[in-house]
């Protein structure tokens, strides 16, 4: 069986709506916001050449494809399997390997199969879905020290629960913190 590992750049306060870019007041507030320390991404990399595919929901997908594909630092994952999970997108998509999958069981099936870890970035609502069907079986955070106030929060409600183990944690000069955990089960 394949993990699943949610990736997330996380505020403090937990929000990981518009790190890069995007529609937040905020946006882009990991690099706006919090000085450059390329060591605090080395998990980034290793991210890219550990998964075996990548999963997405289609909010995400929507920003990714016509950007990630022109980046040669994001070289394994445009060559590896991508899969968007999504019920309302309808055609075809044009990033290389990727595929439409409709449900959280389709994502359970291919949990099942064989193959590198499934890594999901971003994708807030895909995250929180898979977390409540019991599905993610690690988180990798980037903790920025920063509070947000609102935005699309990675743990958004109260069926939020459960127990994790620390298995991973550093931090850095500019005062971002990794921290992986472990789902425990």
């Amino acid at each position: 069986m394949r993990s699943i590992i949610v990736t997330e750049f996380i505020s403090l306060d937990g929000v990981i709506d518009s790190p890069g870019g995007g529609t937040h007041p905020r946006a882009g507030w990991t690099f706006k916001e919090v000085p450059f320390v390329a060591e605090a991404y080395e998990i980034k990399g290793r991210e890219q050449t550990e998964a075996g595919a990548m999963l997405m929901g289609r909010v995400s997908y929507v920003d990714f494809a016509p950007v990630w594909p022109t980046m040669a630092e994001f070289a394994e994952y445009n060559a590896m399997p991508k899969y968007v999970v999504s019920t309302t997108l309808t055609e075809e998509p044009e990033w290389n390997n990727t595929s439409i999958i409709r449900s959280l069981d389709d994502v359970a099936a291919l949990r099942q199969g064989d193959g590198g870890p499934i890594i999901v970035h971003g994708s807030a609502t895909l995250a929180q879905g898979l977390a409540a069907a019991d599905l993610v079986d690690r988180y990798h955070l980037l903790v920025f020290p920063l509070l947000l106030g609102s935005g699309k929060r990675l743990f958004a409600d109260a069926e939020s629960s459960g127990r994790l183990a620390l298995v991973e944690h550093e931090a850095y000069s500019n005062g971002v913190i990794k921290a992986v955990y472990d789902v425990v089960r």
